[in-house]
């Protein structure tokens, strides 16, 4: 069965977008030869993707590598929305509840993960008790400001397990 795992790449200081949703600070530090992020691409069976981030800034746009995982990612996303397009996008699914959505991205991943990019997502993941793993890149940068890795005032602390084997920050979701 899939698994829900939020991947991200932040700065420093936490933050998984700039201001206004700029992500134009990540090109220069997804050039970087990355094994770990070739084997989650591997092992992705869907998206899960919340309106803002599917429709939002991409570090890579206008070129080859504009998309998920710098255009490398070729498979079903679903999008989080209450607001879908009038015109359906081919490989795009929109669901209008957190529910409906995973179970959408869970069935079209099968037995490989379900890669949720958004931090406003995978805070309502995490909150439901449905993301699995969280796995953070982190780029040598300080933004300063901009959307945070995660931003949840007066939310419950979450425990976190290193996952045996992987990077310093893939964890697995404890409680």
């Amino acid at each position: 069965m899939a698994k829900l795992l939020y991947s991200a790449t932040a700065s420093l200081d936490g933050y998984i977008a700039g201001p206004g949703g700029d992500m134009s600070w990540l090109t220069q530090h997804l050039a970087i030869d990355n094994p770990t992020a070739d084997r989650v691409l591997a092992n992705v069976g869907a998206i899960l993707a919340g309106n803002r981030t599917f429709g939002g800034d991409d570090p890579n746009r206008g070129t080859d590598s504009e998309g998920a995982f710098g255009g490398r990612y070729h498979g079903p996303v679903v999008v989080l929305t209450h607001q879908p397009p009038a015109q359906p996008l081919a490989g795009v699914t929109f669901a209008g509840d957190l529910h409906s959505a995973v179970e959408q991205a869970k069935e079209a991943a099968g037995d490989k993960y379900v890669n949720v990019l958004g931090a406003d997502v995978a805070k309502q993941c995490l909150r439901a008790g449905l993301l699995d793993e969280i796995l953070i890149f982190f780029a040598p940068v300080l933004l300063g400001d901009g959307v945070r890795m995660f931003d949840d005032p007066g939310g419950d602390q979450v425990r976190l397990a290193p996952i045996p084997g992987e990077t310093a920050h893939w964890y697995r979701v404890v409680a």
